[in-house]
């Protein structure tokens, strides 16, 4: 299953770094692939913020390349193989649906260091990375059932992978929190960035009489449909400000740059090792955006809150009594899900009518 498809033709190798000349001996030379262009104002936006973080922290000691719109498959590992061959040491790839390409140009280049976003395969030079987007979506689906006046929220899917799945999930369960008469209504995409495809799926959840719509897709296009129907919704992956105070009431924001600068610098200082980590709003790495004065004070209270419980530990947006859709027991009372079962998860709750896509 492809995590990340992309718009664009052939890819283009983009020299990335504004820096003094030196010998090429004595930088780092750091390479990103990227599934989407970096103007996409969403995931590959962000990933290319905490890429510019990383020039303006270690200066001349390092050199980045991007490439982006870089497509899934083989196209992934030629774009790699580049990078690698072009003398770059450390290579951030930066979507799910390149994690094969990853592992296949790891094993030909020993003495280059990978790292893979939201993967789950590693091997001696390769690291995985990701983030508990669920803890961002249990705040915005509290924002959504307080909200809506049709009691019909919209989801915007990309593709029915355990991180989407979550995050439908976890906003479902926190909207009907707050508000037991809320209703989900979901479209998959099947993108991740396609303006005219998002644009499509928000229009037929608003014509399904939703107006609070949610998204795992990569453009703004949702949130401008939402504003011609008079509907809300929230940023993605970056603050999509643009769309301030409405439509856009808040946003997930992912914040990758203290990962990125931590990672060059271990391998600068040569204590880098393979690991995997998952990271979430206590880590700073899930940024809940501004709370604009469209949503009422107490709302913007219990959201804020929400995420203070969520930061310190306190609360766990997978927290039982929760069953399956299909009415079976999952989670017991104070029960909570354990990571290895949300890395997996391939089910709705209960509450939820739209079916699983096969």
């Amino acid at each position: 299953m492809n995590r990340r498809t992309l718009l664009g033709s052939a890819a283009a190798l983009v020299a990335a770094s504004a820096l003094p000349s030196f010998a090429a001996e004595d930088k780092l030379k750091v390479g990103f692939i990227y599934v989407g262009p970096v103007g996409d104002g969403g995931w590959s936006f962000q990933h290319d913020l905490a890429r510019k973080a990383v020039v303006e922290k270690y200066g001349d000691k390092v050199e980045t390349t991007f490439i982006e719109s870089v497509p899934e498959g083989a196209d992934a590992e030629r774009a790699l193989t580049q990078l690698a061959l072009a003398g770059n040491k450390l290579i951030f790839a930066t979507s799910f649906g390149f994690m094969d390409a990853t592992i296949n140009v790891a094993k030909k280049f020993p003495d280059v260091k990978f790292e893979h976003a939201t993967g789950y395969k590693t091997a001696e030079n390769v690291s995985t990375y990701d983030a508990r987007f669920y803890e961002g979506r249990a705040v915005m689906g509290t924002i959504a059932g307080r909200m809506t006046k049709s009691n019909k929220i919209g989801y915007i899917g990309s593709f029915p992978i355990p991180e989407v799945i979550q995050g439908i999930n976890s906003s479902f369960i926190h909207a009907r929190k707050v508000n037991p008469n809320v209703e989900m209504k979901v479209v998959w995409a099947y993108t991740w960035f396609d303006p005219a495809k998002e644009a499509d799926a928000a229009a037929a959840l608003i014509a399904e009489g939703v107006d609070v719509i949610l998204q795992h897709t990569d453009s703004t296009a949702p949130l401008a449909k939402a504003q011609e129907a008079g509907a809300i919704g929230f940023g993605q992956a970056s603050d999509m400000a643009a769309f301030k105070p409405t439509p856009r009431v808040s946003a997930i924001i992912d914040n990758w740059a203290p990962y990125y600068i931590k990672r060059v610098g271990e391998a600068l200082d040569g204590s880098w090792k393979s690991h995997s980590v998952w990271l979430g709003i206590g880590d700073g790495e899930v940024e809940i955006g501004e709370i604009t004065d469209a949503v009422p004070a107490e709302v913007k209270a219990e959201a804020e809150a929400l995420k203070a419980k969520i930061a310190s530990g306190e609360y766990h947006p997978f927290t039982g009594p929760l069953k399956k859709q299909d009415g079976s027991d999952w989670l017991a009372e104070g029960q909570k899900a354990e990571d290895k079962d949300l890395s997996s998860m391939n089910f709705y709750v209960e509450g939820i009518a739209a079916p699983m896509p096969k």
